[in-house]
């Protein structure tokens, strides 16, 4: 490779491949790479997001995470936001026709987006557009065309439309188009890598193939796993509760981070932390050979993306208040222990009743209504709370205790609405 550093050329594929689950091709990437030092010219780093929601949880920073590093690695980042795409909705892992959002919910979503992200992102190295654009004002001469790029065929090949077809759920024509917009979009910004979620496979790979068919260089895709959620087995989501999102307190933050298990902090360790390769590894050593406490880690954790998203001075505070809390005995070490089922709803007022800590659900309901709830060390204000992660401690007026556990459904476990069975805890 004539002249260039090859040194700097491993150390940036060290760092891109870093938490990745596949390139697609690593060969391709590294001649991207070479081009670019050579020729003193950043690759264009795309990665897409449709705003269907108006929060951003941590989930969603994986991909947010690898465009930071390919900042600091002197790329070009652009925050595509799907405002055109979102209103048709990604097909990716659904069997059913998907809702349209209304063009008003996308772009108040995608504003929410643009003041989310750069709590992460360089807003100076940071180009943010919207493929309305282009997408929008495309003829219908041109829709046709693109249309003939690609057979349905090929379309059916794609798991979720093949599942959906087999089983006779309706696929509208307008779904069909979702990949090859999106396909589209690596086309209109020359992209010379794509990033996305291991379930987008297809529509990144689309992007290759329309390059290809447009006689452009082909996008390099990198595909970032999924981050489980809060439980370790799902995927992080709002709608199972399992999630942390970046707007919430610093004191919720640290005690969601500091309920996940040891072995999932070491995956939010590759996935989130900013610690170098080498500190990282370091840390996984430590635990192994256990010269590092599995619990300290975690609190560096908690401390460090807390701090991102609050402040410094914030995180250092939720700390104190967490170790407070736990650490100095405040809450009493024997204390009931009620085990509950990951993903169930499970009401706060009726475990409470089942729990046998009130006599009915309506004296739950008073009891918070009246502030004399806490979870975690934090009054519970909202009645309809459902309890779906981690480890939690409920405490009931000035002296009654109670551990929540969850733990993963397993056979003959009884269901969350039967009255779990209490013991004592340690």
């Amino acid at each position: 490779m004539e002249n260039i550093d090859l040194n700097e050329i491993n150390r940036q594929i060290l760092i891109i491949k870093r938490g990745v689950s596949e390139i697609i091709n690593e060969d391709d990437l590294r001649n991207k790479l070479f081009n670019s030092i050579k020729n003193k010219i950043p690759l264009k780093i795309k990665a897409g997001f449709d705003p269907t929601a108006p929060d951003i949880h941590i989930g969603h920073t994986v991909l947010l995470e690898k465009m930071r590093q390919f900042q600091e690695l002197g790329h070009q980042v652009i925050f595509l936001i799907g405002d055109f795409t979102g209103m048709i909705g990604d097909p990716s892992g659904k069997n059913a026709l998907r809702k349209p959002l209304s063009k008003e919910e996308v772009l108040q979503n995608a504003q929410s987006y643009k003041e989310q992200i750069f709590k992460i992102l360089d807003p100076i190295k940071t180009t943010v557009v919207f493929n309305s654009e282009w997408l929008g004002t495309m003829s219908g001469m041109e829709i046709v065309k693109l249309g003939a790029m690609y057979t349905v065929a090929r379309m059916l090949e794609r798991d979720d439309f093949d599942k959906r077809f087999k089983n006779g759920n309706e696929i509208s024509l307008l779904e069909f188009y979702y990949p090859l917009f999106q396909g589209y979009d690596s086309v209109h910004l020359k992209a010379d890598i794509e990033l996305g979620g291991t379930d987008q496979r297809f529509n990144l790979l689309m992007g290759r193939t329309l390059q290809k068919k447009h006689s452009m260089s082909e996008q390099v895709v990198i595909m970032m796993p999924i981050l489980e959620g809060l439980d370790g087995v799902n995927k992080m989501s709002k709608s199972l509760g399992n999630y942390i999102g970046i707007n919430e307190s610093s004191d919720e933050m640290y005690g969601k981070i500091m309920s996940i298990t040891d072995e999932l902090m070491i995956r939010y360790y590759e996935l989130l932390s900013h610690i170098s390769a080498e500190d990282f590894q370091i840390l996984k050593d430590g635990l192994k050979d256990q010269t590092i406490h599995p619990k300290k880690a975690k609190e560096e954790l908690a401390r460090e993306i807390v701090g991102r998203y609050h402040g410094q001075d914030l995180a250092d505070k939720a700390g104190e208040r967490f170790n407070s809390l736990f650490r100095a005995k405040e809450v009493p070490e024997d204390m009931p222990v009620c085990n509950l089922i990951v993903g169930e709803k499970n009401w706060l007022p009726q475990i409470m009743k089942d729990a046998n800590l009130v006599n009915s659900t309506g004296e739950a309901i008073r009891l918070i209504k009246q502030g004399g709830v806490s979870l975690d060390g934090e009054k519970v204000m909202d009645v309809d709370i459902s309890l779906t992660f981690g480890e939690r401690i409920l405490k009931v007026g000035k002296r009654i205790y109670l551990r929540i556990i969850f733990g993963e459904a397993k056979e003959n476990t009884p269901s969350a609405a039967q009255p779990p069975l209490l013991k004592k805890g340690n």
